[in-house]
């Protein structure tokens, strides 16, 4: 494991990203996404990541300078078309017009069309609770994961994101995907010759499997059961035919093999509490503050907590643990 500042990884993404052909704003965007997940210590959604964005620009899957195109679609709904590069950079174009519609209107949502996305949900997330509003999101993937009682892959990892607002504290936020586990989790117990957990996938045959390899030739297992490929299917309906984009085994066909990060869209809707509560909202952040405290209460954990310990940590000593072999890879794509 090597030791490397925050600082300097931010720099060596900036530079690889521009080594090969990323436009400046895909650059700053990329990067504070790659950094964001670093930070928090989320080795599955940080710098790791960065090889895979190259990969998806080489095999031509992913555009690295398409700027995204905001649309007006209706009084309480904006539109951004990526153009088929990644999501990052369509995000902050269209947030402006989302906070104004939701602030407006009480509810809102940003449907984000023909992009690439390959990280974590919560660092879009955050910067809505940021605004003091609440937020969902979520996108399908790539074909990876098994229905409940299935043997074939039909969903994609299909993440769910949700955070809430709390005044003078950390936002409440969850992101987990409706698969047992997020597929970079696998490919990092891949990378370091690990068995994964018995529940997280089965092989090609349909039988369970520890081994990170063929469970990657197979498929990936909801959580939960049912309940878990229920969330799957859903998502699949609402960020997928409801906006207009591809589901998770589309984007799988259109990948054709090239194994680049998945293509679809995302669907993020939003709400305001002061325009649901006028006067009274205040009183009501206090009542849902009782609810936290009667989970911590009884030593409970709050979702991101461990995520927020983390960032306090890193910033105060501006390091990160990068495994040294990752690093390597990394700093190879400068070549």
């Amino acid at each position: 494991m090597s030791q490397i500042s925050l600082k300097e990884l931010t720099a060596l993404s900036q530079q690889v990203l521009r080594h090969h052909g990323f436009s400046e704003p895909h650059v700053e965007a990329l990067t504070a996404t790659l950094m964001a997940g670093q930070a928090d210590q989320c080795a599955s959604h940080g710098v790791y990541r960065l090889l895979g964005l190259v990969s998806s620009k080489q095999a031509g899957k992913a555009d690295p300078i398409s700027e995204p195109e905001v649309f007006d679609q209706a009084p309480a709904i904006v539109r951004v078309d990526a153009k088929g590069a990644f999501s990052p950079l369509a995000f902050r174009r269209g947030l402006p017009s989302l906070v104004d519609k939701a602030k407006h209107c009480g509810i809102a949502a940003m449907a984000i069309n023909h992009c690439v996305h390959f990280s974590a949900l919560w660092v879009e997330i955050e910067q809505l609770t940021a605004q003091g509003l609440v937020a969902i999101a979520c996108n399908p993937s790539h074909a990876w994961v098994a229905p409940s009682g299935g043997s074939r892959p039909v969903f994609g990892t299909n993440p769910l994101a949700f955070g809430w607002p709390r005044p003078n504290s950390d936002p409440f936020v969850f992101d987990f995907a409706t698969s047992a586990i997020a597929r970079g989790d696998i490919e990092l117990h891949r990378r370091n010759e690990q068995p994964i957990p018995e529940g997280w996938a089965i092989d090609a045959q349909g039988h369970p499997t520890t081994d990170p390899v063929e469970a990657l030739k197979g498929a990936m297992l909801t959580f939960g059961g049912h309940k878990g490929s229920a969330l799957a299917a859903m998502i699949e309906l609402i960020a997928g035919p409801l906006i207009g984009d591809m589901t998770s085994a589309e984007s799988m066909a259109w990948d054709d093999g090239a194994n680049a990060s998945p293509y679809h869209g995302e669907l993020i809707i939003v709400m305001d509490p002061a325009r649901f509560l006028g006067d009274t909202t205040a009183e009501h952040l206090v009542r849902a503050e009782t609810l936290f405290e009667s989970i911590q209460g009884q030593g409970a954990r709050l979702p991101s907590q461990r995520r927020f310990k983390a960032r306090r940590e890193t910033a105060a000593t501006g390091i990160v643990e990068v495994p040294t072999a990752l690093l390597n890879d990394i700093k190879a794509l400068l070549n």
